[in-house]
This record gives C-alpha cells, structure tokens and sequence, in this order.
C-alpha cells in the first residue's frame, strides 16, 4: 500500500486551559514539531499566536520556528495558515515571504465560505457569529501564488460544496502540483469554544457512510485525501483506521483534537502509527510524502 502520511495540526487556536501542552512561541513550535516529526508525522502545521499579525512580523515569527525545524530535519514539509483581517494581499503576505526563503513546501486553502459560531443554548449558535469567506477571487489568488512559489495546495474541506469547487479547477488545470485534499468532519466539540454538544458548523459527522461520500466523489481525480475531525477525536472516531484501511491519509493534533483527555501531539501520532503498523501500512518520511504528493523540489 501507499505509505501513510501523517500531518500534525500543532497547535491552532487551542487554548492551554483545553490543552496544557499546546505549544506557542516558535521555541515550543520547534521542539514540538521535532517530536511529532520522530513519531511519524512528515508534514507540520502551525499558526502563529496571533493571526492579526501579518506581513514581516508574522513572517519572522513563523520562521523562527520553521529555521530551527529544517535546521534538523531538512526534508520537513512545513505549511502555515492564513492571516486574519487586512486586504487579500496583506493576509497572504507572510506566505510570499517564506515561500521565498524556501523554507515552506505547502499553504493552506479553503475553498468556499461557512457560517461559524461559539456554542448557545441547546446546540444553537452562540453569540460569536461570523461568515468565514474564502470567494472564488481569493481562491483564484492563492492558486496563483501557489503556483508560482511551487507550494502545495493543503485543501481544507468543510462541506461537499468545498470539494466540488476543488475538483472544478483540478479538472481545468488550475490546481498546483501537490495538493492534499482533506476531508473535515464534525466532532462532538465546538471547534471554537471547545464545549462539548455545541454548535457544529462542519457538515457531516464522523461515519462511514459519510467518508465513502466524500470518497464517491474524489474518486477518478487521482488527488490523495486524508480524514480530519476538528473538535473531536479522529482516531477514537474510527475515521483514522477506515482512511488507513482505504489508502487515504490522516490529520491530527491538538489543533483538532477535543476530548475527555489531554494528550500531547506525540502521543496523538503514536496512535496513528500503531494502527498503521496494525493494518500493515508503512509510514511515510517526509521525504517519502514529497514523492506521493507530487511537491515541487525546493
């Protein structure tokens, strides 16, 4: 079988009083994603502590991390995230930037726009109420600059609607070499409030009937796929086993993760793996995950 490729979501926005061991500042970041990377991860992603950073600080932060990650191993495959706030170019400014210290090999992409909130009363939505709006103008922009600093396309994918935009521009030739396609589901936690029973706002549950449509709908493009359960627990969900079982692939950290536990980066892996070793599936170096996702060379 293709060998798994494991992606490691850090950190996020989690809070430490969710998660006492969410790395923050670019020295955690660094010797968290070196742990992870030990265990069998080969691709990290990270945020910053604030999003509303952008441009040269944000791009300084990142890299005080990423050099000391590729200082010991070469072959990592980093990806930050968006910023926040500002114009289309001021978001994404801090992703040119390190695209040009050739520091990064992938960069995170949305493609389509959901309705988001906190957690009200009765599984409504809450008082924090926002539209999270990826139109096809940014799309198209981050294609491009994608494109042009050879980075790979990490997909996100909220709800059917995300895909179909996806393989709408794969099938036209617009989408760069590299790209993963992963496929979110929605945990039993608010992927913001962290309150368990809360408001979901990412479209289909953890089931097999749910993976095998959105595996329906991939099939033939040739993109590799993995599972994602923001606000819940992928591997206790059964989704990690199902993805390993059918050749797709696995996000997981704490980024994710929600739960009556609190397990630190490294250990989520570990799980990973030992299922992985179970199933009879090798897992992929970075190197390795390079060569099956098609990446550009630096």
């Amino acid at each position: 079988m293709t060998p798994l490729i494991i992606e490691a979501a850090i950190n996020g926005n989690t809070p430490r009083s969710h998660n006492p061991h969410v790395p923050y500042t670019p020295e955690e970041v660094a010797a968290d994603a070196l742990e992870c990377i030990a265990a069998g991860a080969s691709v990290i992603h990270s945020h910053i502590e604030k999003l509303t950073v952008l441009g040269q600080p944000a791009t300084d932060r990142y890299l005080a991390a990423y050099r000391a990650i590729i200082a010991t191993e070469p072959d990592a495959i980093l990806c930050p995230t968006a910023g926040a706030g500002g114009t289309l170019k001021e978001r994404w400014e801090h992703t040119e930037l390190m695209a040009q210290s050739g520091l990064i090999r992938m960069s995170v992409l949305d493609p389509g726009s959901i309705n988001m909130a906190n957690s009200g009363e009765n599984g409504l939505p809450g008082s924090f109420r926002a539209v999270y709006s990826v139109p096809f103008e940014e799309i198209e922009y981050l294609l491009d600059l994608m494109g042009r600093h050879r980075l790979g396309p990490s997909i996100a994918i909220y709800d059917p609607s995300y895909l179909q935009t996806t393989l709408a521009y794969h099938r036209a030739g617009r989408l760069p070499s590299g790209a993963m396609v992963k496929f979110y589901f929605a945990g039993d936690y608010n992927f913001m409030d962290f309150k368990k029973g809360g408001f979901k706002f990412f479209s289909m549950n953890p089931t097999r009937k749910a993976l095998e449509a959105y595996v329906e709908m991939i099939e033939g493009s040739g993109l590799p796929w993995s599972v994602a359960v923001p606000g819940g627990d992928v591997t206790a969900s059964g989704l990690t086993r199902m993805a390993i079982e059918q050749g797709g692939h696995v996000r997981i950290g704490m980024e994710d993760h929600a739960a009556d536990r609190t397990p630190t980066n490294r250990e989520l892996i570990e799980e990973v793996v030992a299922i992985a070793r179970e199933v009879g599936r090798p897992v992929a170096d970075s190197r390795t995950a390079a060569e099956i996702l098609g990446l550009p060379r630096r």
